[in-house]
């Protein structure tokens, strides 16, 4: 049986009237001097916490915040997440400077409606799945409640170790993630197109391989279209290429080949000299890149690919086509985003995952365009190369 084949417990399954509840949320928003950058995360938490306060429950948050990899670090403390959490709620809520111990008892067990434990990862028992650690904050609580999709690809404490304790259920961003991603794995209207672009072949290979059985095309931009192209026997200048991976896209290609699956590269970049702002550029072939690297999908290529996506019926993107960050080096991506808003607007389910992807959208404001915006980046890619992401595996051990 297949992974989203197995229920996955959800909150009308918890009874939590009166309780309080652990929540594990995935509250890892860019601060920078004490200010949020994006606060998406934080408000894409609210519907799960309300659910549980409209219920009778008294909750306590828990998220993570960085890489203070097991130790305090000062800059990285939730405080300030903890009064956006509040103004989004309009609670007051009680941010506590410790994860577990004797404070953080005295706040779970008091009246206080909503609780935010400091950042997980001070404790090196989080990353570690310490069971010392699960059982210190499952003591916190009657119920627990995994709403950290971004973080469920990671056998943590708080992801897997607290759910094997308490009565365990998904909250309701967790279960819309995983039901709108298990979509397109299901059986998606055809012809199903995926877009994938970013850094590294190496990270979506599976990906790619997984989606084979699915798809009817694959479009293949941003650098890791360059070991791609390199598989193709094709010339890619200085552009970025996985070398270790050449002979494994190989072997991908071939198999897409055989299956009568059309993956579409680049035929033509923007090529610069260095790949930064103000770097002298220009689009060309692909063939005429000589000793440049390429940091964009050109204009064709990006044609190409908007065609194939506008008369698709379901549509998965993740990653960028170039280095979107970088006026000069955006237009790929925007492209990409366009055809993205045309394809929902003419009805079909439309799928856009990863941190990159949801960036380049919200700087186009076309966010709101697609049918699913995903919050997971490596969540996201795991579940779509057909793995059981281990924090929904244990809530689905529950089940």
């Amino acid at each position: 049986m297949a992974p989203e084949d197995h229920p996955l417990p959800t909150l009308d399954e918890l009874e939590v009237g009166g309780k309080r509840v652990l929540v594990r949320c995935d509250l890892n928003v860019p601060l920078k001097d004490g200010k949020i950058g994006d606060d998406l995360r934080i408000r894409a938490s609210i519907p799960t916490l309300k659910e549980l306060l409209d219920r009778g429950g008294r909750v306590a948050v828990c998220s993570h915040l960085g890489r203070p990899k097991g130790r305090v670090v000062e800059n990285l403390r939730l405080a300030p997440v903890g009064l956006r959490l509040g103004e989004l709620l309009g609670v007051e809520v009680e941010a506590l400077d410790q994860v577990v111990g004797e404070d953080a008892t005295r706040a779970c067990v008091s009246d206080a409606p909503v609780v935010l434990l400091e950042n997980l990862r001070f404790d090196p028992g989080e990353e570690a799945n310490d069971s010392n650690f699960a059982g210190a904050l499952a003591a916190l609580a009657e119920a627990y409640v995994n709403d950290a999709f971004g973080s469920s690809h990671r056998a943590h404490a708080s992801v897997v170790g607290v759910a094997e304790l308490l009565h365990a259920a998904g909250g309701l961003l967790l279960a819309d993630e995983v039901d709108k991603l298990e979509r397109l794995l299901r059986e998606p209207d055809r012809p199903f197109v995926a877009v994938l672009g970013g850094a590294k072949v190496s990270d979506k290979l599976g990906v790619i391989d997984n989606l084979l059985d699915r798809c009817d095309a694959i479009c293949i931009g941003g650098a890791m279209a360059f070991t791609l192209l390199v598989a193709r026997g094709k010339d890619v200048g200085r552009s970025l290429v996985e070398e270790d991976r050449v002979e494994g896209v190989r072997a991908v290609l071939e198999r897409a080949d055989r299956a009568g699956i059309e993956v579409l590269l680049p035929t033509d970049v923007v090529a610069a000299d260095a790949p930064e702002e103000g770097a002298a550029h220009e689009t060309v072939a692909l063939r005429a890149i000589g000793d440049r690297l390429g940091v964009d999908i050109g204009p064709q290529t990006a044609s190409r690919f908007g065609d194939v996506i506008r008369t698709a019926r379901t549509v998965l993107w993740n990653g960028p086509m170039g280095i979107f960050e970088i006026d000069d080096y955006a237009s790929g991506t925007r492209m990409v985003a366009e055809a993205m808003a045309e394809a929902t607007r003419a009805g079909a389910y439309t799928v856009a995952g990863g941190g990159d992807s949801a960036a380049a959208l919200r700087q186009l404001g076309l966010d709101d365009v697609v049918s699913h915006l995903s919050t997971g980046g490596g969540a996201s890619l795991e579940l779509l190369e057909g793995l059981d992401l281990p924090g929904v595996a244990a809530l689905r051990r529950r089940a």
